[in-house]
């Protein structure tokens, strides 16, 4: 029964006769607890940091307007 959706379900009613009806509830409050943004998102001043790091060292050439040339008369 491993593996199907019966299985599952009597899985489930095993973990919460073991452990109690708040289970899931309480596993899924300590994935919640884990994440956390962290990144840019939490320090802009850090990611205005890194993008001027990542101007300066860039390979890509200085921007240069192109001229429009296609509206020739031929």
């Amino acid at each position: 029964m491993a593996g199907t959706k019966a299985g599952a379900a009597k899985a489930a009613q095993t973990n919460k006769q073991r452990h109690g009806a708040d289970f899931y509830a309480r596993i899924g409050a300590k994935g919640g607890k884990n994440g956390t943004t962290g990144g840019f998102a939490a320090n802009p001043d850090l990611a205005r940091k890194a993008g001027a790091k990542g101007g300066r060292i860039s390979r890509r050439g200085k921007a240069t307007k192109k001229s429009d040339d296609t509206s020739s008369d031929e």
